[in-house]
């Protein structure tokens, strides 16, 4: 019997133990023709949820403190260009510049629910004839304004936030590192050369228009194929890379620029999502966690955030 068909019967079986007593049904309506097991919370049940209203969470929006284990949510930018910089030092720093445009939270979803923690965030603005039906209606049940990107980011319990906050660039802290993923320039149809960086046949002595030829892809009859993942022209770029352990040069919290050291994926004007880095962890006291929330009625400092450099002059130290 098909997996669907189990939990369908599973379900008709609920609905009949229930018709004679409580009229409450033990899932949610919408889990009625769903193949995945329903796991049921009996304390979550009889305590009514955190939030009330049987099963839902009430996420506060407050500074708290980041375990050893805790996970925070990334941000969604906007990849402005290169250039670079000088620190005090006098030292040549290439730059890439990040734009975080208006990142909300769209969506918060918990284990409750969707069986895992997780953070949507939203960033840009799109007008409404720009988007479908589905993604209008995603937006105005959660009641945040239209975006036009969106990403989810894996997060734990204790790093959830509430609907609608804002994530600015203050989320992250000069002299930590982060990964940074994005989809790669496209570079169409490559050559060898060009694609896998293959030396390419001789100038001359009888090469006659096979310069940058890949050469022999295989035998004769035996195997009478190419093998699976032999280094032949094709696509080059396009797609998804991860940049790790890039190192948080300068923010400016007044225009929401993040400044990153090196290169990124992605042309002028992509989306890349920046996240805390895995190998290389900030250290914790000094992140806000689970982001950075403005104080009211405390002017907030808008002057550009620089990494700690040290007090030693690289160029003056000695061997």
């Amino acid at each position: 019997m098909a997996a669907a068909s189990r939990g369908l019967l599973a379900r008709l079986r609920g609905l009949s133990l229930c018709a004679g007593g409580s009229p409450r049904l033990p899932f949610p309506p919408s889990r009625l023709f769903s193949a995945e097991p329903f796991v049921s919370h009996s304390d979550d049940d009889d305590a009514g949820g955190e939030g009330g209203g049987g099963g839902s969470r009430f996420i506060e929006a407050r500074a708290g403190v980041m375990g050893p284990t805790s996970r925070r949510t990334g941000v969604i930018g906007v990849k402005c260009g290169m250039s670079a910089m000088w620190d005090k030092w006098g030292a040549k720093v290439p730059i890439t510049v990040l734009w975080v445009d208006d990142n909300i939270v769209t969506q918060v979803k918990t284990a409750e629910k969707e069986g895992f923690f997780a953070l949507q965030l939203g960033a840009g603005q799109k007008k409404e004839k720009h988007l479908t039906k589905p993604e209008v209606g995603h937006f105005r049940a959660q009641g945040v304004p239209l975006k036009r990107k969106l990403r989810e980011f894996p997060v734990t319990e204790d790093a959830l936030l509430p609907v609608g906050t804002t994530v600015t660039v203050r989320h992250f802290v000069p002299g930590q590192f982060v990964d940074v993923t994005g989809i790669t320039k496209g570079k169409g149809f490559a050559g060898v050369m060009k694609r896998h960086n293959f030396k390419g046949m001789p100038a001359s002595h009888g090469a006659s228009l096979s310069h940058r030829s890949g050469g022999s892809t295989g035998q004769r009859d035996a195997p009478g194929r190419v093998f699976k993942n032999r280094k032949m022209a094709g696509r080059m770029g396009g797609v998804q890379r991860t940049v790790k352990n890039v190192w948080v040069y300068q923010i400016d919290p007044a225009r929401n620029l993040l400044y990153l050291k090196g290169q990124v994926p992605g042309p002028q004007g992509s989306f890349v999502f920046v996240k805390d880095s895995i190998y290389k962890k900030p250290d914790t006291a000094s992140l806000p966690f689970p982001t950075y929330f403005t104080q009211e009625g405390v002017p907030e400092d808008l002057e550009p955030l620089i990494a700690d450099l040290g007090d030693v002059d690289p160029f003056m130290a000695a061997d």
